[in-house]
């Protein structure tokens, strides 16, 4: 295996980043999982997860094709990797007071529907092959690769959105745990009601 760690690393945290850029995934994960828990959200999460791994193979197998039949296009990729990341940064940077849209496709109803919806979320959406094939340029030399290499990389590229829609999901549920439990209701309601009387307190005083 030719893959360091450091280069592994770098991979996943990246695709971390990637991850905690809310969209429409993270709306059907809360729904679901507020409806009826991590379980119900886990099918989703898997369709999303075994679509990403496939696109990562897809862009690897695509891009070794073309890195190997074309002297210096490793050189062009690995540029156009920077610019990739450059122009999504300044986009999110630009748009960050945007909305996310739901898709109702990620809202259907049973397991099966649910990692159906999750998988053809990302293999039918071009874009995913395209930011695959600018992004993996830019951390690997396609052209050193071996079998176990691209083993790790699709392992890593199912892996990092699975784990980070499971702690999403997770903290939704405990989230809906705590808020429907009769005594942190009682809390917050308390909590709620000491608030407004300060505030009632205030414009008597002011």
């Amino acid at each position: 295996m030719t893959l360091t760690l450091a280069q592994a690393a770098l991979y996943a945290g990246a695709l971390f980043i990637l991850f905690l850029t809310p969209g429409p995934v993270w709306l059907a994960l809360a729904a679901r999982t507020l409806a009826h828990g991590v379980g119900a959200a886990l099918p989703l999460m898997l369709g999303v997860a075994l679509g990403d791994m496939a696109w990562s193979l897809l862009a690897i197998l695509g891009l070794s094709w073309v890195v190997q039949s074309y002297a210096g296009v490793m050189d062009i990729l690995r540029w156009l990797a920077v610019a990739v990341f450059a122009l999504m940064g300044l986009m999110l940077i630009r748009h960050a007071n945007r909305g996310i849209e739901a898709d109702s496709r990620l809202n259907r109803k049973g397991a099966w529907a649910g990692f159906v919806a999750g998988l053809a979320a990302i293999l039918a959406n071009p874009k995913a092959v395209l930011f695959y094939m600018g992004m993996l340029p830019g951390f690997f030399d396609l052209t050193t690769l071996t079998r176990s290499d691209v083993a790790v990389i699709a392992l890593i590229s199912m892996g990092v959105p699975l784990v980070g829609n499971l702690m999403f999901s997770a903290f939704v549920d405990r989230a809906r745990r705590l808020i429907t439990s009769p005594g942190a209701l009682a809390t917050v309601n308390r909590v709620a009601g000491g608030l407004l009387i300060g505030v009632a307190g205030i414009i008597a005083l002011t």
